[in-house]
């Protein structure tokens, strides 16, 4: 599929829930948030449902996200499922790592090609206040168990924050090289104003929006063509191509904000 700039568009994130174990800085909002009722989350076979469409029409890698995906129970049962789905070259997932010991392996037979793990900082005590709580240790056993089920190539999600430093970089850096991992360098930014707040550091995401080729289903059956826009587009069940078409055709040649979601409730 190719959207009005010539895009090709062939992926696509997947947001299986809203619900998380952590509480990141940058993504929950700080007082809170209104979460889905369990009966307006898609269900695994809708989410497949799409996916087939999806393949059909040039769709070729989808990347599982939250909140956290795997605090949604079975999600296993959905990585068989798009595994298997004709025209899907990759299915890959975003989590932080916390869960992965015991699921890794797990994950692996069902389908699953690779992860990235989030981990801003290798400091306990920052990463206890980055992640509203989380255990560091929790995280680094889970890459250890991505590592055993050869969920490869593994690439560490560095958010660099404002308060960031070029030791915190070389630190992860040198960490991942020591265990053969990719270190992929986030930029913090705001989705309310697309104010980029860490400029001080080459970063490898956000993508810029010239070489944009994804969408973006929500948890709740929504498409957004763009992670800085409040446009969305409702999944007809009845026509997926269509909503598909739809959401591919709104795809604006550059995003400006996003005041509808929060991070949590988009996956990123």
């Amino acid at each position: 599929m190719l959207d009005r700039f010539n895009r090709r568009i062939d992926y696509l994130r997947i947001s299986v829930t809203d619900r998380c174990n952590h509480r990141c800085v940058y993504c929950m909002p700080e007082a809170g948030g209104a979460l889905k009722s369990r009966s307006e989350i898609l269900s695994y076979e809708q989410m497949e449902s799409v996916v087939k469409v999806a393949a059909k029409m040039g769709i070729i890698k989808v990347r599982l996200t939250g909140g956290e995906p795997l605090v949604r129970k079975d999600i296993e049962r959905l990585v068989v499922k798009l595994a298997a789905t004709d025209g899907i070259e990759q299915v890959c997932m975003t989590t932080n790592g916390s869960l992965l010991v015991g699921m890794a392996a797990k994950l692996k037979r069902s389908g699953l090609g690779r992860v990235n793990i989030s981990i801003d900082t290798l400091d306990a005590d920052r990463y206890r206040l980055v992640t509203g709580g989380g255990d560091l240790r929790d995280a680094l056993a889970g890459v250890d168990a991505a590592k055993r089920a050869e969920l490869t190539p593994i690439k560490i999600n560095m958010v660099i924050l404002d308060d960031t430093t070029e030791e915190d970089i070389e630190l992860m850096k040198v960490f991942c090289e020591q265990r053969g991992l990719q270190l992929q360098k986030i930029m913090q930014f705001s989705l309310y104003d697309r104010a980029d707040l860490s400029r001080r550091f080459q970063t490898q995401r956000p993508p810029e929006c010239s070489r944009c080729n994804r969408l973006r289903l929500t948890a709740d059956g929504f498409l957004k063509p763009c992670l800085f826009s409040d446009n969305e587009i409702k999944v007809d069940f009845d026509d997926i191509a269509g909503s598909i078409l739809k959401a591919v055709a709104q795809k604006p040649e550059s995003g400006s904000s996003c005041r509808n979601r929060f991070m949590s409730q988009i996956g990123g």
